[in-house]
C-alpha cells in the first residue's frame, strides 16, 4: 500500500502497479507521477476580462513615457478610464474595488503600430508563394470573392494582427472592396486603422505596373481617376467613425504607376482627408529607373514637388532607395516602413535597407506587409535580418564612411510606437502616459521559451526569443480585444473556421487553374 513521500521502499514501478491494481490514487503525485485523468482536480473557470472600460493593469515590467521620452521601469499599474489613460504609476495602484488585469510577469508596452499592411492578403498567399510563386493570381482570386466570404478572410487577418499586439494599422488594401471589408471588421472589433484603397487596385494594377512601354500608363488616366474618386468618396464617408478609430489615408500603389495628374488627384484627396498618404517608395531598382526617366527624379524626390510630404508620410520597403530619397524623409519626417516579412517569409528579409535608414537618420517603422500578420516576429525579424545585412555591407571591401548601425530591439520598438506615432501627428498614441489612448499590449517575457522564470533587467531583449504567440492582452482605446491570450472580440474558433473555409475556395480554384502543377 503506498503511505506517502516517506515510504522510501517503494520503487516507482511499485507505486504504478499499485495505481494500476486500484491503489490509493491520491499518493502518486507525490512521487511525481501524474493522476489518471478522472481524478484530475475540475480546470478552474477562465478569467473574464472587464465588463467596463474602467480597470487596472498591473504588469511586471513596462515602457512608459516621461519627460519626452520612453522609459523602462520595473512594477508598474495603469488606470484605463473610458478612451484613455488617467494614471501611471511605480508599483502599484490602491483600488480595492476596480477591475484588474493581472499582467505578472509580462511587459506592457504601448500598442504597436503598423506602418504597411494589405491585411486580407496574408493567408490567402500564406505557405504557398515561398519556393518561388508569385502572389498575383491568389490575390486576383481574392478580388472575385462575394463580400461574405472576403469579410471572413478579412476577420481572420486582422484577428491575427491583435494576436501580435498590433493594434493600430496603416493599411493599404489592395482595392476598395478590401478597404471596405477591413472598415467592416474594423468598425465590429474596435481596431484603430487608416485604411485606403490602393490605385491602382488590384483588378487593374498588373498591366500598368509591369508593362513594357508607357502607352498603358497613359491609358490608364480615365479609370484611375475614376478610382481615385470612388475612394476618396468611402473615405469621407467612414472619416472619423467608431469615435475616431477609423481616420482613412489615400493609398496610391507607387509612383512608377501613377502619372503626375493622378498622383497630384491622389494628393489633394488626402489633403481633404486630413489623415495622409500610404504608399510603396522605391520598392525597386526597377520603379526608381523609370520614375528618372520619367520625371527627372527619384520617387521621393519627385513625390516631394507634388506636396505629397506636406502631411502624415508613410513609404513602404524602399529597396531601392537613393541617398536622395533618404534626404526627403529625413527633411520632412515621412516613415520608412520597413517589412522584413514582405514577400514571404525570409524571401526579402536582408534586402530591405533597414540599417541605411537607421544610419541616415530617416524615421523607421516596421510594417507587417502581407503574407506574416505576427507583428512581434516583424519586429524581431528587422532586428536580426538588419544587423545581418549591416555585418555583409561593413564587412565589404572598399565601403568608405562610416560602419552601419547594429539595429537593436529598442529600436525596432520605437519606431513600431512612438516614431510611428509622431509621423501620424497623434502624440496621444504609441505612449504609455496620462492623456494618451489607452492602446496598449503585454508580452509574456518571463515564461519559457522567452525568459528566465521571473522579468530580467533588460525585457525588451527578451522580445528576440518572443513571437506573438507570447502575447497576452491586447487593448485598443480602452477595448480590450485580447484577454489572457484569447480574443475576446468575436468567437475566435469561428473567426478561424470561417477563415479557413473561405480562402480553401481560393485554393480550390487555383487546383483547378493547375497553378500548383510542378511543386
Amino acid at each position: 500500500r503506498v503511505t506517502g513521500r516517506d515510504d522510501t521502499s517503494l520503487t516507482r514501478r511499485d507505486a504504478i502497479k499499485a495505481s494500476l491494481a486500484g491503489g490509493a490514487v491520491g499518493a502518486l503525485p507525490l512521487l511525481g507521477i501524474p493522476a489518471p485523468l478522472d481524478a484530475q482536480p475540475a480546470q478552474p473557470p477562465r478569467a473574464r476580462p472587464p465588463r467596463t472600460r474602467d480597470y487596472i493593469i498591473d504588469a511586471s515590467a513596462a515602457l512608459i513615457w516621461r519627460n519626452d521620452a520612453p522609459k523602462l521601469i520595473g512594477d508598474c499599474s495603469v488606470r484605463v478610464r473610458g478612451n484613455d489613460i488617467v494614471e501611471v504609476r511605480e508599483g502599484r495602484l490602491p483600488a480595492a474595488n476596480t477591475p484588474r488585469i493581472n499582467a505578472t510577469g509580462q511587459l506592457l508596452l504601448p500598442g504597436f503600430i503598423s506602418g504597411h499592411t494589405h491585411a486580407a492578403s496574408g493567408s490567402p498567399t500564406r505557405g504557398l508563394i515561398e519556393e518561388g510563386r508569385s502572389y498575383q493570381r491568389p490575390i486576383e482570386l481574392l478580388e472575385q470573392l462575394p463580400d461574405d466570404l472576403l469579410d471572413d478572410i478579412s476577420a481572420y487577418n486582422v484577428a491575427e494582427l491583435l494576436r501580435s499586439g498590433c493594434t493600430t494599422h496603416v493599411e493599404m488594401s489592395l482595392s476598395l472592396k478590401q478597404a471596405q471589408s477591413y472598415v467592416r471588421v474594423a468598425r465590429r472589433w474596435h481596431v484603430r486603422g487608416y485604411p485606403g484603397g490602393m490605385v491602382p487596385g488590384t483588378a487593374r494594377l498588373f498591366p500598368i505596373w509591369r508593362r513594357t512601354g508607357d502607352a498603358a500608363l497613359t491609358a490608364s488616366v480615365p479609370d484611375t481617376l475614376a478610382e481615385i474618386d470612388a475612394n476618396a468618396r468611402f473615405a469621407a464617408a467612414v472619416n472619423g467613425a467608431e469615435d475616431g478609430l477609423i481616420r482613412p489615408m489615400m493609398t496610391p500603389h507607387a509612383a512608377d504607376t501613377h502619372t503626375p495628374e493622378t498622383m497630384r488627384a491622389m494628393i489633394a484627396a488626402a489633403r481633404a482627408l486630413g489623415n495622409g498618404m500610404h504608399t510603396h517608395l522605391a520598392q525597386g531598382a526597377g520603379e526608381v529607373r523609370t520614375v528618372q526617366r520619367l520625371y527627372g527624379q527619384s520617387p521621393a524626390q519627385w513625390l516631394e514637388s507634388l506636396g505629397a510630404f506636406d502631411m502624415p508620410f508613410f513609404g513602404a520597403h524602399m529597396t531601392g532607395a537613393t541617398a536622395a530619397d533618404w534626404e526627403v524623409l529625413k527633411r520632412h519626417g515621412g516613415v520608412y516602413a520597413h517589412c522584413p516579412s514582405g514577400g514571404g517569409a525570409g524571401n526579402s528579409s536582408g534586402t530591405q535597407p533597414y540599417p541605411e535608414a537607421l544610419a541616415a537618420g530617416a524615421p523607421v517603422n516596421v510594417g507587417i506587409d502581407t503574407h506574416s500578420n505576427d507583428y512581434l516576429e516583424n519586429l524581431k525579424l528587422a532586428v536580426i535580418c538588419g544587423r545581418a545585412r549591416a555585418r555583409l555591407l561593413n564587412a565589404q571591401a572598399g565601403r568608405t564612411g562610416a560602419p552601419l548601425p547594429m539595429p537593436s530591439m529598442r529600436d525596432a520598438v520605437y519606431g513600431a510606437t512612438h516614431v510611428a506615432a509622431d509621423e501620424l501627428r497623434r502624440p496621444d498614441l504609441g505612449r504609455i502616459a496620462v492623456g494618451a489612448k489607452a492602446d496598449l499590449c503585454t508580452v509574456d517575457v518571463s515564461g519559457l521559451l522567452v525568459g528566465s522564470g521571473a522579468v530580467g533587467p533588460e525585457p525588451l531583449s527578451n522580445l528576440l526569443y518572443a513571437s506573438g504567440a507570447n502575447v497576452r492582452h491586447v487593448i485598443t482605446q480602452g477595448y480590450v480585444q485580447l484577454y489572457d491570450g484569447a480574443l475576446v472580440v468575436d468567437d475566435e474558433t469561428r473567426v478561424r473556421q470561417r477563415g479557413g473555409a473561405a480562402v480553401q475556395q481560393i485554393w480550390a480554384q487555383l487546383r483547378a487553374e493547375g497553378w500548383f502543377r510542378g511543386g
